[in-house]
């Protein structure tokens, strides 16, 4: 039985759900055709449409070609810590500014979201030498401390909480003694949830896709998964494409996996707000 005034979908809307599906789900199932075959396969034309029996071969041959075991937990450490402390640190940020009232809010506010328009790659030097001076190069605390928040998350959390986060509720809190680490913890935190859901998982997959610093920190024998991908295959234009795809196939796995375990809380974070009482 159907909710009254809201039309159920029809078999367009299905359709176009399917298809939408089916186009965003097609370069994974290309990457699982082409490490499932050989270098010659690929490059036929037309080109195979079915997985072929070379998975199990490309699959170790790109696990032992690099230190892919060490890369995935390199990533996983490097990932998880970025992404736990911006959530915490934006969080809090993202609350600060959008509910409480402090001198300077507006003008720090605009000095944050004006440091998202600086190429990063204009730090680099000066980070570089920097983790020099800590004997922190080809250490993992060189690519997680310089990541640990970022403007964007800051003004994702505090445009959640503007709408999400009645100031009422904090009021109310106030008045019957709570302290701010108690609202914090209390409060805040619960109706931020699916936000933070969000925004982890985007955090989370632009720290696990992250390339060009991690190559800079780190060495191949310390590599992040990327920079492991990146020495697949011989690392040439002639290089092994099966053995490539296999090796992100198993890059790949981990950011799925994310994303099954949170996709209850990014639906919920994606249409909060959406349907007003």
């Amino acid at each position: 039985m159907g909710v009254p005034g809201i039309d159920r979908p029809g078999p367009l809307t299905y359709a176009l759900l399917a298809l939408t599906a089916l186009v965003f789900l097609f370069p994974l199932y290309w990457a699982l055709v082409g490490a499932s075959t050989s270098n010659g396969r690929i490059a036929r034309t037309p080109p195979a449409l079915l997985p072929g029996g070379n998975l199990a071969r490309n699959l170790d041959i790109a696990w032992n070609q690099v230190h892919m075991g060490r890369a995935l937990v390199n990533s996983v450490v490097v990932a998880g810590c970025v992404t736990v402390g911006t959530v915490l640190f934006a969080t809090l940020a993202g609350f600060a500014f959008a509910k409480l009232r402090f001198r300077g809010r507006g003008a720090l506010l605009g000095l944050t979201a004006a440091t998202m328009t600086v190429p990063s790659q204009l730090g680099v030097i000066p980070l570089y030498r920097v983790m020099a001076q800590l004997h922190w190069t080809d250490h993992l605390p060189s690519v997680i401390l310089p990541n640990l928040v970022a403007a964007f998350g800051v003004l994702f959390m505090r445009r959640f909480l503007s709408t999400a986060l009645p100031t009422e509720l904090v009021e109310a809190a106030r008045v019957d003694g709570a302290s701010s680490l108690r609202i914090m913890v209390s409060v805040v935190l619960p109706i931020a949830r699916p936000g933070m859901a969000v925004l982890g998982m985007l955090v989370f997959v632009q720290s696990w896709n992250d390339f060009f610093w991690p190559m800079i920190a780190l060495s191949p024998g310390n590599p992040t998964v990327q920079v492991a991908l990146a020495g697949l295959g011989g690392g040439s234009y002639d290089s092994d494409q099966a053995v490539v795809l296999a090796g992100t196939l198993i890059g790949t796995a981990p950011l799925l996996l994310v994303f099954v375990l949170l996709s209850r809380h990014i639906v919920g974070g994606i249409t909060a707000g959406a349907v007003k009482s």
